[in-house]
């Protein structure tokens, strides 16, 4: 039973990581359709899942096109009920709900005038009186979910959920963009710059694809605000101390250097995210803490 999941550029495309991160909470892993934004028309090369014309897009296992990510999301957890896309609890339901359809709908300033660009961090950019009102409220939006079930865990809602899935972006774009915020605002972007599957995806944006210009800011650039990776550098050659690559484990053909030894993958894709942040990718780690 296979999900097809078409997504754009990692680095750039924020709906496509809220439906790549669905995926990623229920441990379902689809076939990834990549959509190259420097190529041809999205809508053009996503013909053959039409009526969809933009990504992310789920094709489901019995054919049917999904093309928004709320509805992917509804969908999904509606598919796998125990998957905890949406806690039990209808209080803490119905308030996600809200909280994921506001983002949907809302928030065109900050859109427009703060892409999403895991590539880059900005140091104290000016931005319009609009998109300082999009931030406002999003603070106090989050600052009302964080004070009601604060005790239940770092998310929205205490657990992770489809609310915070719909939120990651902006996290990133909040991180990207210097935005100011309160406390409990900013420790919540926090945790979503430190959450395992969020890192993964930035490493992805930082080996895949090109980088677009048309996304740059003529603002002064800052080191991104995450954790810091762990130190690790492509190398030339082995012997590497794993015969098999960690991920896919097959045999190994391209090398890097951690912690003073030598570690090996079956492709340079593999490699190269792991050498971005090592800690992101926990099968490394652990070959790597136990070896």
């Amino acid at each position: 039973m296979t999900y097809d999941l078409f997504i754009g550029d990692y680095a750039y495309s924020s709906w496509s990581l809220r439906g790549w991160l669905l995926f990623k909470q229920l441990g379902v892993k689809p076939k990834i359709h990549l959509i190259d934004f420097n190529s041809v028309g999205v809508a053009e090369q996503m013909k053959d899942v039409a009526p969809a014309r933009t990504v992310p897009t789920m094709r489901t296992p019995e054919g049917s096109v999904v093309w928004d990510s709320l509805a992917m999301a509804e969908e999904l957890n509606d598919r796998f009920p125990d998957g905890g896309l949406w806690p039990k609890d209808p209080a803490k339901r119905a308030l996600g709900r809200s909280l994921a359809a506001e983002m949907h709908s809302s928030y065109g300033a900050l859109r427009n005038e703060c892409p999403m660009n895991l590539r880059t961090a900005y140091d104290a950019p000016a931005l319009s009186d609009d998109t300082l009102t999009d931030i406002a409220r999003i603070d106090t939006i989050w600052s009302h979910a964080r004070g009601l079930y604060h005790e239940d865990g770092p998310w929205l809602l205490g657990a992770y959920s489809i609310a915070d899935i719909m939120f990651a972006p902006v996290a990133a774009r909040f991180a990207g963009y210097d935005a100011q915020l309160s406390d409990i605002a900013q420790a919540y972007v926090d945790t979503h710059l430190a959450n395992t599957f969020f890192r993964q995806w930035r490493t992805m944006g930082l080996v895949t694809g090109d980088t677009l210009p048309w996304y740059a800011k003529p603002f002064a650039t800052k080191p991104w605000p995450g954790p810091t990776p762990l130190p690790a550098k492509a190398v030339e050659s082995g012997p590497s101390v794993n015969t098999t690559c960690p991920f896919t484990g097959g045999p190994v053909q391209f090398f890097l250097e951690f912690d003073g030894r030598v570690f090996g993958f079956e492709n340079q894709l593999c490699r190269d995210e792991t050498v971005e942040d090592p800690e992101a990718w926990p099968a490394f780690m652990e070959m790597a803490r136990g070896s």
